[in-house]
């Protein structure tokens, strides 16, 4: 298979742990707060733990919390974090829990056939419901907004795409009466959006995602869990302990090393997104690592106050041409999200490019988001606004896009006590409250069935050969 990557990516920024220097986003310029953001950076590491957890995301932090919700004790489970507490993407997006209610469907069919794709679709509509219900339910101060989203159709091309998939999704079996759609002057009007074509709304949500993350954390650290961060794993390798054994219980114990010494545990569980093909190598071609970007504005009058975007917005030229608007109902801030990659874009502005660099953001991906904001609302002034208006800040997050769309959930074939719950391909906030919660089940010895997962979730041996099966042609 050809290598994506440019030629001149050196391996090392395609590979590896995340850089010790990133960028800081808005949401964590915002959570700066937080009293376990350093947690245990300088204490020394136990050398054994029943569980351990790599990476204190979303991901990482609700997969411990429905551990101890199963009955592990939390001063069994330690989380390893590479950098400060839930400094990778879920402190870094761009705040939307957004389920797709039909657009993917062809796409996900191609990969995974009609039966797939309709649960594939079905599982992220069931994820904005557990969301809403877990930060109500435990009152999670994380900004959260149960609204609609608008899939607004730019092009004349992109309209007949979300057509041509929700006729096959609708005519597959699939639920669409939860979706409104708008054309022509109905379409603007609904939106507010001029220069739309169509539009597609459903329901859909926002969060502050830094906040959700450190909600989790302190809560499980509150029942007992050890979080050390500044913490990176560089791999994990069968135990040379004396304790180790492989005899009639079958247990295997795994050596997790950093930088801080090891540890030696009979569970490690691989919560490192785009990161994971770094420590579980056959997953590298399939988990790969790009950089996305985006962008927090300060509102001009014209969207403030009363004015405020009620609904969350993905304005689509194309498949891999759009960007997304969420306005914080809290503060005003809009956040502005970008496509990866971006084919209005030179071809060496490295937005989407496979890397795990998230130093710095991009100034020609920012202006060129800027100025399609513009085009979205030219009625209001943008270039009179007073100082303190308009861009306030712009940041850089990795994602990990998976080979055929779907995340690698379960355990880690010919790797007894290894599990992964990796590769949300940039749509986390949409998969994670289902797929931490179903890893968390398999841990505790329950069958795949009672994840109600779509079975194309699974990371299987079948998979992974279908795939390779799939890049050999």
């Amino acid at each position: 298979m050809t290598s994506k990557f440019p030629a001149n990516t050196p391996e090392s920024a395609k590979r590896g742990p995340p850089v010790e220097n990133p960028c800081i986003s808005f949401w964590q310029q915002t959570a700066r707060a937080f009293p376990h953001l350093q947690s245990n950076k300088d204490t020394p590491l136990h050398s054994t733990s029943p569980y351990i957890v790599i990476g204190s995301g979303i991901a990482g932090g609700l997969l411990t919390y429905e551990l101890i919700q199963a009955g592990i004790p939390g001063e069994d489970i330690i989380i390893l974090e590479a950098r400060e507490a839930a400094s990778g993407a879920s402190s870094r997006n761009a705040g939307h829990v957004r389920p797709d209610a039909f657009r993917g469907f062809e796409t996900y069919a191609k990969h995974h056939g009609k039966e797939q794709a309709l649960k594939i679709l079905a599982n992220e509509r069931l994820v904005l419901e557990k969301v809403d219900q877990f930060v109500r339910e435990h009152n999670v101060p994380c900004d959260f907004h149960y609204t609609t989203t608008f899939d607004c159709c730019m092009t004349a091309e992109f309209a007949e795409h979300e057509k041509r998939n929700f006729e096959a999704f609708r005519a597959a079996g699939g639920d669409v009466s939860h979706v409104e759609f708008y054309q022509g002057e109905e379409a603007a009007r609904k939106t507010g959006i001029a220069s739309v074509l169509e539009a597609y709304e459903w329901p859909a949500g926002s969060s502050h995602p830094a906040k959700l993350a450190q909600w989790l954390l302190n809560s499980v650290i509150e029942k007992g869990v050890r979080l050390y961060t500044f913490c990176p794993v560089t791999q994990v390798t069968p135990s040379s302990s004396e304790e180790s054994d492989n005899d009639s219980q079958g247990t295997q114990l795994w050596d997790v090393h950093t930088p801080r010494g090891l540890i030696t545990t009979p569970k490690v569980i691989y919560c490192t997104n785009a990161f994971t093909g770094y420590l579980l190598p056959q997953l590298a071609p399939h988990i790969v690592p790009h950089r996305g970007q985006a962008h927090a504005l300060i509102p001009v009058p014209g969207l403030t106050g009363p004015n405020l975007l009620k609904s969350t917005y993905s304005l689509r030229y194309a498949l891999s041409h759009f960007y997304s608007i969420i306005q914080r109902q809290s503060d005003g801030t809009i956040v502005l999200g970008v496509s990866l990659p971006n084919p209005t874009l030179p071809s060496d502005v490295r937005l989407g490019v496979r890397t795990i660099d998230d130093t710095s953001p991009d100034e020609a991906v920012k202006d060129d988001a800027l100025s399609y904001f513009k085009r979205f609302f030219p009625e209001l002034d943008f270039d009179k606004s007073a100082h303190g208006e308009g861009l306030s800040h712009f940041w850089s997050g990795i994602v990990g896009l998976t080979s055929d769309e779907v995340p690698f959930l379960g355990p880690v074939e010919g790797k007894k006590g290894q599990f992964v719950c990796a590769g949300f391909n940039g749509h986390g906030m949409a998969r994670i409250f289902t797929c931490a919660p179903g890893v968390a089940k398999l841990i505790a010895g329950k069958s795949w069935a009672e994840t109600d997962l779509p079975e194309c979730f699974l990371f299987s041996e079948e998979r992974m050969m279908k795939l390779g099966l799939a890049q050999a042609v």
